[in-house]
């Protein structure tokens, strides 16, 4: 990158998102204005999103491929700037406070679906409507739809892409950057209006079919009713089911069977152990229902819940925390599991647990065979070791991320059934727990300074905590000077070689 120009690739990439942010809201605007609501909450947000992100546009420059530090440095920024600009619908549509807000905007656009509100009747329709869309956006990623929308991204903004990419893998759709974007953002727009149109003739009206769309195919779960899917019935249920489970498949897969491969399904080795986990989990809750509901209500309870919590949606068909224990223990270990890689849905992801598996049958058969060669495979993919150190630092700082927000939350008062789920919900973008922050409770419950500590579990879950935590690294704030001294000290040896 020119000399002139480092440094400046973040701010155009900030700077976008915020002007997008800002078209958006001015849509809304007028979107509240003709169903009758105040159009004031997302003017002023849009003034203050366009009033910030054109002079920092202005500032950035596309120009080359930027460098891995300015790349994450552009993701963490967007993820951050965009939900706290998104504090003010909230708090000036439905009067919450600052940090309930912030919670709510950050749920939102990191596609979790925990909630802090308390009165959902004092919330306006369009700001239910712009609640959903921030999940929408979320669930693909900001960059994904910056780069399919922005060609200037697309020169300059694979790094960023992969910074944002969810999960272990480096499939791609197609061989260009901007053509891979315009393909999920395809995939995503036409699953979202499939799903729209399903609810509708399943029975819901068109505005909450909209808006539950948005939410499902980002498998992300805010609902504009209070007590989620128990106001529907079994249509609908069996509905949010069928697009939860594709909205957790590998989008790149997803295209391929859309586009003639549909055997690729069935060969890819994620898919079939996410489809045994539902069956084998359904199951079990099915078991444990068995007198709690009767006849095909077990069935479609126990699925949709399964489903819900597997995918990280976080719908409620019921109120499951007033299920036996052996059901929300269930429920509790598949807060653990996620989605696929590549996909909406949150989680540490099935192919993490694949690859972990693979390596421990490897270990064990190194333990009779010490100096065997011994691949780590997959299916038929063989997974470099650098994936297997990458995940074992993903797990290590998401475990302690996750048994140090349940302990704190604790230590302010929180009992442990809540604190502890409450930590594995945000920080696996699930959405609700179990105890006051079950499906039927808001986060409001919690502390403030819990829930400050949620928001970054929000934060750091959807951008698979890494990322994150490269933050709080003392090298990472020495390496530029480093860099730029190396150079130097090399030029110094050779003359000093040379004389």
């Amino acid at each position: 990158m020119p000399r002139g120009n480092r440094g400046r690739f973040a701010p155009f990439v900030i700077g976008t998102g915020l002007l997008a942010l800002t078209a958006a809201l001015l849509a809304f605007a007028l979107y509240a204005a003709i169903i009758g609501d105040p159009p004031g909450p997302f003017l002023v947000t849009g003034l203050l999103a366009g009033t910030l992100g054109l002079p920092t546009r202005l500032y950035g420059r596309s120009g080359q491929e930027p460098s891995r530090r300015e790349a994450l440095i552009g993701v963490l920024l967007l993820w951050s700037l965009i939900p706290a600009v998104g504090i003010v619908p909230y708090v000036l549509g439905a009067g919450m406070t600052p940090l309930n807000a912030f919670f709510e905007s950050m749920s939102g656009f990191t596609a979790t679906g925990a909630t802090a509100i308390g009165d959902f009747d004092a919330v306006p329709a369009a700001l239910f409507m712009w609640r959903a869309f921030t999940q929408w956006i979320g669930g693909i990623g900001i960059v994904v739809v910056f780069v399919a929308v922005f060609p200037q991204l697309a020169i300059a903004g694979r790094q960023i892409f992969n910074a944002e990419l969810p999960g272990p893998t480096e499939e791609r759709i197609t061989p260009r950057l901007r053509t891979t974007a315009l393909a999920v953002l395809s995939l995503y727009v036409g699953l979202s209006a499939a799903c729209a149109f399903a609810y509708v003739l399943a029975g819901m009206d068109p505005y909450a079919a909209v808006a539950h769309a948005f939410t499902t195919v980002a498998a992300a779960g805010f609902s504009p009713e209070a007590r989620s899917f128990e106001a529907y019935g079994a249509a609908v249920d069996w509905v949010a089911i069928t697009f939860m489970s594709l909205a957790a498949v590998n989008f790149a897969l997803l295209f391929r069977a859309f586009m003639g491969r549909p055997r690729d399904l069935a060969r890819d080795p994620e898919l079939r152990a996410y489809v045994v986990i539902v069956l084998i989990a359904g199951s079990l809750l099915s078991f444990h229902l068995i007198g709690t509901y009767e006849g095909a209500e077990v069935l479609r309870h126990s699925f949709f819940q399964t489903i819900s919590i597997l995918t990280t949606t976080g719908y409620a068909s019921a109120d499951f925390d007033a299920w036996p224990d052996a059901a929300r223990a269930t429920l509790l270990l598949l807060m653990f599991v996620g989605g696929s890689a590549g996909s909406a849905a949150g989680g540490i992801k099935v192919m993490r647990w694949l690859i972990l598996g693979a390596h421990t049958v490897r270990e064990v058969r190194r333990a009779l065979h010490p100096r065997a060669i011994l691949p780590l495979n997959v299916g038929l993919r063989t997974i470099p070791e650098e994936v297997l150190r990458a995940i074992g630092a993903f797990l290590m700082l998401y475990g302690a991320l996750l048994v140090g927000s349940a302990t704190l939350l604790v230590y302010l008062g929180t009992d442990f059934l809540t604190a502890f789920s409450a930590a594995a919900a945000t920080v696996g973008n699930v959405g609700p727990g179990l105890g006051a922050v079950g499906p039927m409770g808001s986060y409001d419950a919690l502390p403030a300074a819990g829930r400050a500590v949620l928001i970054f579990n929000m934060f750091a879950g959807r951008l698979e905590v890494v990322s994150v935590f490269v933050l709080f690294t003392f090298r990472w704030w020495r390496l530029p000077r480093r860099l730029e001294r190396g150079p130097r000290r090399e030029a110094r040896a050779s003359r000093r070689q040379r004389s």
